[in-house]
């Protein structure tokens, strides 16, 4: 243990580490598409065909990148069901619940500001 440590503190270095991470993470789930899966997710377990469905415009190429990538991080739980054809079902793990409430406020804040972030978006298009 470094100078000035005590047990159960984390150090530089896992500090580092665990913002390395988070901000991995972001990158993953903060982005458009993961945050409609997320939301599509909410509450029910949907085949790969409904959560398509659900999320009006991904390719399925984008869908399948983006749902391996929320599987990865242990948002997302994928299961395989040994039939022919093979069916696959999504949910939310628990942490995928816990970060739904993120993407709720996410939402609620667009819906609240929508008509200031398109005027300030129509501002700023006009000086460009």
């Amino acid at each position: 243990m470094g100078t000035g440590q005590t047990v159960g503190h984390p150090d530089d270095a896992d500090l580092t580490r665990a913002d390395s991470l988070a901000r991995e993470i972001f990158s993953g789930v903060a982005n458009k598409w993961a945050l409609l899966i997320i939301n599509a997710l909410a509450d029910r377990t949907l085949r790969f065909t409904e959560v398509r469905t659900a999320v009006d415009g991904i390719s399925h190429k984008m869908l399948t990148q983006t749902l391996r990538g929320l599987e990865r991080d242990g948002v997302v739980h994928r299961t395989v069901y040994a039939t022919v054809p093979p069916r696959v079902e999504y949910r939310l793990t628990e942490a995928g619940e816990g970060l739904l409430a993120t993407v709720d406020g996410m939402c609620a804040w667009t819906h609240r500001y929508l008509a200031e972030i398109e005027a300030a978006r129509s501002r700023f298009d006009a000086r460009s």
